[in-house]
């Protein structure tokens, strides 16, 4: 064996030894983070087999953030929340929602107008910015937990936004009415928010959160409570046209239909673009404004969402607007309504 032979073989084990030591520095590393992790979120689980499975999940999504944030031209950045030892179909199935029903809502009592009442509104009537917060018409954050309604948050949130805009009152409603009364929807496993909103103009009003708080279920039953809020119609805005959806929002608080992915699920802060989702909604949210990013000027929508203050920024994720697709990021534009009084 020759002497270049010999250097070569000391120098490739060393390569293969350095290798393996930063592989098992990087695994002990991401073992830290979940224990940090676990104690931050007071998770546990129930035994050693498990905790393995769940911190491989935890690792995937590790690896998913870190690699996404490395890339370049990024508008938005991801992090490790509180889903992040959930697969992503574990994710979708418990706290998403949105499942539009093979029953055909009833619209013939008035209830449910065609009509979009905004349609005329001119540039110079629309704000080149807007935030429902700053106006006092968006309660606090909420979290759906583990619940599949997003549907109701979202329904409710809209309400809330026209009612304080319409009378000066910013009252917090109940999610588990719709829940528990929305006989149309299906409770935690997944409902609309035009169903939502005509139950609420049937029932003729909805009730207070403290009346009737959230009780992350829905096998209770329904309890109507004193209606405290009545609306008495609602609209869709129409399909496609994010040129709409900005008249609309520039007017009151909006229910969306959104696609949610991976990417949303990790979201931490920026402008969210969507990268690997299309126009399959599964999710609802709300917009409360929209504006312009600070860092480099482009146009967003601001959606509250029901995922907790410890998601996204203090629970809003900013969506970018105005995109070449008609359907919006992550088929936002394709279903939007909001409640008339």
């Amino acid at each position: 064996m020759s002497f270049v032979t010999i250097v070569f073989l000391i120098l490739a084990t060393w390569a293969n030894s350095q290798a393996m030591s930063r592989s098992t520095l990087h695994e002990n590393a991401l073992i830290d983070m979940h224990e940090q992790w676990m104690a931050r979120y007071e998770r546990s689980y129930a035994n050693k087999t498990v905790k393995n499975m769940r911190f491989d999940i935890f690792k995937d999504n590790m690896n998913y953030v870190e690699k996404f944030n490395k890339g370049a031209n990024r508008s938005y950045e991801l992090g490790i929340n509180r889903f992040a030892d959930l697969t992503d179909e574990e994710f979708l199935s418990h706290f998403t929602g949105y499942k539009q029903s093979p029953l055909v809502p009833t619209r013939s009592s008035g209830e449910y107008s065609s009509s979009f009442k905004y349609l005329n509104l001119t540039a110079s009537e629309i704000p080149t910015s807007m935030n429902w917060r700053d106006k006092g018409a968006v309660t606090d954050v909420k979290d759906q937990r583990k619940c599949g309604c997003c549907w109701a948050f979202s329904t409710v949130a809209a309400v809330e936004g026209i009612t304080q805009i319409k009378t000066g009152n910013l009252v917090s409603l109940s999610e588990q009415q719709l829940v528990d009364c929305s006989t149309e929807n299906n409770g935690c496993n997944g409902g609309t928010m035009e169903r939502a909103f005509e139950y609420i103009i049937k029932n003729q009003g909805i009730t207070t959160e403290t009346d009737y708080p959230y009780k992350e279920r829905d096998d209770s039953i329904c309890q109507t409570g004193t209606a405290t809020v009545k609306i008495s119609g609602y609209e869709k805005v129409p399909e496609n046209s994010e040129e709409d959806l900005l008249k609309a929002v520039s007017m009151q608080p909006v229910s969306i239909g959104i696609e949610a992915t991976k990417s949303l699920k990790l979201y931490k802060s920026g402008v969210f673009t969507g990268d690997d989702c299309g126009d399959d909604i599964n999710h609802a949210v709300t917009f409360v404004g929209y504006g312009r990013s600070e860092e480099d000027g482009s146009k967003y929508w601001l959606a509250k969402n029901s995922w907790g203050e410890d998601w996204g920024e203090n629970g809003y994720v900013k969506i970018m607007r105005d995109v070449e697709s008609s359907q919006g990021v992550c088929g936002i534009a394709t279903d939007a309504s909001y409640p008339t009084v």
